[in-house]
């Protein structure tokens, strides 16, 4: 069977026999699938009155463990973000009573992050929907191929310089 990267791969070969035009089978699914698996996402997400990037918050400050608590700079280096991106998130989430932002009790520069027991909630709610769409958008591969599709894009990614901090 055949898909629309196939159809721009048989185009390039025909116009440009002479160029290698391979790589886009990889890129070009990966960037159509990134796109679907978005806006099924954004679909979860939105459900429960969340964004992408607020879901990301409250689920790293989730998985972190009690107390709940980060600094902004440990969320700036979760999210890959700039700390005016962080800034406006935390806002956000702030205004809905979802986090609690105070300052450090050992340095006055400092801020600390912590979610709140409706955040708490809120994440814990979202969760097994998330978890849901995931399964959901992978269930055209088996868990053995899924296994496999992981391990080529941790690959990929390792070869890319894409670390764990």
């Amino acid at each position: 069977m055949a898909d629309h990267v196939d159809r721009v791969l048989e185009q390039w070969a025909r116009e440009r026999p002479d160029m290698d035009a391979s790589p886009m089978g990889v890129i070009g699914r990966l960037g159509r699938l990134s796109r679907l698996i978005d806006a099924e996402l954004r679909r979860t997400f939105a459900a429960h009155g969340l964004d992408h990037a607020s879901f990301d918050v409250l689920a790293t400050m989730r998985r972190s463990g009690p107390p709940y608590r980060l600094n902004p700079a440990e969320l700036m280096r979760s999210a890959m973000v700039t700390s005016g991106a962080i800034t406006q998130r935390l806002d956000r989430l702030e205004a809905r009573g979802l986090v609690a932002r105070s300052p450090s009790e050992t340095d006055g520069r400092a801020v600390h992050v912590t979610l709140t027991e409706e955040g708490h909630a809120l994440i814990d709610r979202v969760l097994p929907d998330h978890l849901a769409t995931e399964h959901r958008v992978l269930s055209g591969l088996t868990d053995a191929r899924q296994g496999e599709l992981a391990g080529l894009l941790r690959e990929l990614l390792e070869s890319l310089g894409d670390r764990p901090d």
